[in-house]
């Protein structure tokens, strides 16, 4: 059985973002790329996100962190929105004819549910396929895709075990994803 791996190259974020953006022309999934690998969210979450878990309707304005127990652990999380989920969110939001405060913000066909977990994994594997990636992506992708990139911008692994509520530090370090060329340019860095 494979691994899910993080997106490593931003190219490959890039392309992932503009494939549903600018080829498939789907909002909705351009915002879950979008928000997956800036909110750090496990896909479940992710998914059973609604409007108003993002958006105050009463002031009609973005909420500055999204605010959820999570399914898996039960715990509390609160983790910010930056200006890119931000801004997909409300591009997203500005296409909808009706959106309410209950309203999955990831509907599934029939709008009443939201999109299911095998779903979301079919239209991410078949976009990786469309744009020949070199390992496959899933749903995880998405939450491994935030780790790594935040420990590629110095973020300490400690501060992102937290982030996921990981309860080891094995966990974190298997969703860091590091391969050799990591392991690399750390010598190559030093170079005393």
């Amino acid at each position: 059985m494979s691994t899910t791996k993080p997106i490593r190259k931003i190219e490959d974020i890039e392309a992932l973002k503009n494939y549903f953006l600018h080829k498939k022309h789907n909002l909705r999934n351009y915002t879950m790329v979008c928000l997956g690998i800036n909110s750090a969210l496990r896909i479940s979450d992710l998914l059973s996100l609604t409007w108003g878990d993002v958006y105050d309707f009463t002031n009609s304005c973005f909420r500055q962190h999204i605010a959820i127990i999570e399914r898996k652990t039960g715990k509390r999380t609160e983790n910010a929105l930056n200006t890119n989920a931000m801004k997909a969110l409300e591009s997203y939001k500005n296409s909808l004819s009706e959106v309410t405060e209950q309203t999955f913000i990831f509907p599934g066909r029939g709008r009443k549910k939201p999109l299911s977990r095998s779903q979301a994994y079919r239209i991410l594997r078949s976009a990786g396929q469309a744009l020949h990636f070199e390992t496959g992506i899933s749903c995880h992708s998405l939450r491994k895709t935030f780790g790594y990139h935040a420990w590629k911008m110095g973020v300490q692994p400690a501060v992102l075990m937290q982030v996921f509520h990981h309860s080891s530090f094995q966990v974190t370090k298997r969703y860091l994803g590091i391969e050799q060329d990591d392991i690399d340019q750390v010598f190559l860095a030093i170079n005393l």
